[in-house]
């Protein structure tokens, strides 16, 4: 398993990491099989969405925020339960394929870090399966 962290300087913030997920499929020599993305806490994420037009991640957030009120009577008295909602929202994992060496990804898709308590330096797990 490999590791990489990823840096936020936002409260909230989707950061791409398809390339440094592709950078470890590489250096594991990988023609084909399989990618996990794990994040490893709470109140951040991962997900694949359109990475093309950054206007897609700007409907992200304001959906989620849509969805998830930032001021309501949450019972988790750290003040940052949106976060851990929104997250449980996005997912902690993903799986996907490895194809000619790389994420097998749509024309249009991308891999997001989604950080919602930030800023913070966060960790993502890499695990590579043939």
């Amino acid at each position: 398993m490999k590791m990489i962290e990823v840096s936020t300087r936002e409260r909230e913030a989707f950061i791409d990491i398809t390339d440094r997920i592709n950078g470890i499929i590489h250096a594991n020599s990988r023609a084909s099989g399989a990618c996990l993305v794990f994040c490893p806490h709470t109140t951040a994420a991962v997900t694949v969405n359109e990475c093309a037009d950054p206007a897609v991640v700007l409907d992200m957030k304001m959906a989620l925020d849509d969805l998830v009120a930032d001021v309501a009577p949450w019972e988790h008295v750290e003040g940052n339960s949106p976060a851990h909602v929104k997250a449980s929202l996005m997912g902690s994992s993903v799986m996907v394929p490895i194809v000619d060496g790389e994420l097998g990804l749509g024309r249009w898709q991308g891999l997001f870090f989604c950080e919602f308590d930030g800023p913070r330096t966060r960790e993502v797990w890499v695990q590579v399966l043939s």
